[in-house]
């Protein structure tokens, strides 16, 4: 039987792909890249700043550099590495074609002009599939509607965000009572009687039980045993589900150096994460909590009125409200009270936007990072690595409430970091699944 020929592919990259990750164009095996000149224009405005969109920019830009070498990018180049296609920059955004995506949709706009570039190249090379790769789904849109193949940039993609949920807890049934008699009473129990045939993996937290009773109970990668996780206060708050005392006891194990909580809105995930670090207030110099300024309606902090406190306070308060819920737990004559507000005054407790950590070294810092769904993988990477001596690290969000435009539940840096890390010695994850915030919110979650 004749063996099947593949069609070979040429893949026209949108300006969102470089920006989300700067060596995109070395990701599409033995298949042929091409890069609109409108991209390389747009690109040309993200060169200065120190966001990680500047970042992406900038090292395309050498990246590009590097690979022209003596060639001319109007033509075909090759990419280096073994089995890598070829790259291009189409220099012909502003070349009619017999479809024209401005005539169309009546507008100059640059995704047009990338569109009628790969609508040039698809007429120029009809023996290659051409196909438009883009993280705006408008665009991809638009592009299917004239009858050009559209794809998302899928590398580093979770292919089931669904299981997510189930990677850092499992139950357990038909356990021994003696076994679960057993764990309360030394503490840890050998993970085979415990867990009889399930595969151990590493801080992963289990709900053991019995015909008789049951306990909670985490794989500890240290003395390789089931022990037992107690229900604990922190700071003054209290778990109120089997879920959140597995958090709190992720957060104060020492040696687990980086976490990660998921879960829908109030579920108590910035609330735990807080009481966790104010309760390990002795064990680090200060507690950071940040978290991504999403500009509103996509516009910069930089047109709304004011100035730096008053234009990321908005953005601030929701942090604001868990500690004065934290430090409500306390009357105002009690030394807990007073205490918070002693280091929020000496800045042993900092509240600050995300921007102003990039570029630090973080040693005997407790890092905590709200709303990491809205990073993607580059920023959290680029985060823990700046991770020193004495630092912890928690990671909170909700993977399916993404409020920037180009990530979505696969492909944001909170599932990634699931997703890549879970099973490691350092790492622990808990999903909470139970709204605790009030009745009126789970009615809400559930029905609306």
């Amino acid at each position: 039987m004749a063996k099947k020929v593949t069609k070979k592919k040429i893949f026209v990259l949108d300006t969102s792909v470089i920006l989300f990750s700067h060596d995109s164009i070395m990701n599409f095996a033995e298949h042929d890249v091409g890069i609109p000149i409108t991209v390389l224009e747009e690109l040309d405005n993200f060169k200065k700043g120190n966001d990680t969109l500047n970042f992406e920019a900038r090292e395309f830009a050498r990246l590009l550099d590097n690979l022209a070498a003596d060639h001319m990018l109007q033509d075909w180049i090759p990419l280096n590495g073994k089995g890598r296609g070829k790259l291009k920059v189409l220099m012909y955004s502003d070349t009619k074609t017999d479809v024209d995506a401005e005539v169309i949709f009546g507008d100059r706009k640059n995704d047009h002009k990338i569109i009628n570039a790969a609508l040039k190249l698809q007429k120029e090379e009809p023996g290659k599939k051409v196909i438009l790769v883009s993280k705006d789904i408008n665009l991809r849109l638009k592009a299917k509607s004239l009858d050009l193949s559209a794809e998302d940039y899928e590398t580093g993609k979770i292919k089931n965000v669904d299981s997510m949920g189930t990677l850092g807890k499992s139950e357990i049934n038909r356990v021994a009572a003696t076994t679960i008699d057993e764990l309360y009473k030394k503490g840890a129990v050998d993970a085979k009687k415990a867990l009889g045939k399930v595969e151990p993996i590493n801080n992963c937290y289990y709900i053991l039980k019995s015909s008789k009773n049951s306990a909670l109970s985490f794989y500890n990668p240290v003395t390789a045993q089931v022990s037992h996780v107690e229900k604990r206060s922190v700071y003054g708050i209290k778990p109120k589900n089997a879920e959140q005392a597995f958090a709190i006891h992720a957060m104060m194990n020492p040696e687990v150096k980086l976490v990660a909580i998921t879960g829908v809105a109030g579920t108590g995930k910035t609330l735990m994460a807080l009481a966790s670090a104010l309760q390990q207030r002795r064990e680090f110099k200060q507690i950071y909590i940040a978290r991504p300024i999403v500009p509103l309606s996509n516009k910069d902090i930089g047109y709304l009125p004011g100035d730096i406190k008053s234009k990321l306070n908005p953005y601030m308060e929701p942090l604001w409200d868990n500690l004065k819920f934290i430090q409500n737990q306390w009357k105002e004559t009690e030394k807990e009270n007073k205490q918070l507000t002693e280091m929020v005054n000496q800045e042993k407790v900092l509240i600050t936007p995300l921007a102003y950590i990039r570029g630090r070294s973080l040693s005997n810092i407790y890092f905590i990072v709200d709303e990491a769904q809205n990073l993607t993988p580059h920023e959290v990477k680029t985060i823990i690595t700046r991770a020193g001596e004495n630092c912890k690290i928690v990671f909170t969000g909700d993977v399916h409430q993404i409020d920037t435009p180009y990530l979505d539940s696969q492909s944001n840096g909170l599932s990634y970091l699931v997703d890549r890390l879970q099973g490691q010695s350092l790492f622990a994850h808990v999903t909470l699944e139970k709204g605790e915030r009030s009745e009126l919110a789970n009615i809400a979650n559930e029905l609306l």
